[in-house]
């Protein structure tokens, strides 16, 4: 596990109590995991329309939006196979609390806080979906999760190399560090719930 985040940079662990009570809230996890799957489609839409000029951003972006989408229909059939409802979608403590720190700035600086939230948030889904693969029971699950694990990798990277792209390279690596610091302090201040991705 220590390899991994230092692969994805995080500074902290998530609590290994997480996986056990997702499990034992099987419905409500899937719930909330096809509801982010939703919400990334929605950002990475929302991402093109703010920057419709910057075309390796746009070329890298819209096939993932595609791909978040099938995940979303992806974990509701999963939810459908095991008689379990789509429930309400519920609030994103984590996320609520990610986009409270951009400190604002030019538009360079704008985008570089956009995609580097968005970087955070799927190294964060990736160390999450890395948990379930190798702690839920179910063999099966462990393999869906396997697939989430892989695909939020690479999404990690690609919002990382679409920042390089269009700010420099020191600039991005600094940032980056201050929003690992920030995610690293605001991690022990949130709930460790079931029935939550994040």
């Amino acid at each position: 596990m220590a390899e991994e985040l230092f692969t994805l940079g995080l500074k902290l662990p998530t609590d290994p109590r997480w996986a056990n009570l997702a499990e034992m809230q099987l419905g409500d996890i899937l719930t909330d995991h096809a509801y982010c799957e939703q919400k990334a489609a929605s950002s990475g839409i929302s991402l093109i329309q703010a920057y419709p000029e910057c075309d390796y951003l746009v070329d890298q972006v819209s096939p993932v939006v595609a791909e978040e989408w099938e995940h979303f229909r992806l974990v509701l059939e999963e939810l459908r196979k095991r008689g379990l409802p789509l429930g309400r979608q519920r609030k994103d403590e984590y996320v609520l609390a990610l986009r409270k720190f951009p400190k604002g700035g030019n538009r360079q600086a704008q985008m570089l806080d956009r995609l580097l939230c968005f970087a955070l948030i799927e190294a964060r889904s990736c160390e999450r979906f890395k948990q379930l693969s190798e702690q839920l029971e179910d063999e099966y699950l462990r393999e869906f999760y396997r697939g989430f694990m892989v695909s939020e990798a690479g999404h990690y990277k690609m919002f990382l190399r679409i920042a390089k792209e269009y700010c420099p390279k020191e600039m991005v690596l600094k940032r980056w560090q201050e929003w690992l610091h920030y995610e690293r302090e605001l991690m022990p201040t949130l709930e460790v719930r079931g029935d939550r991705m994040h």
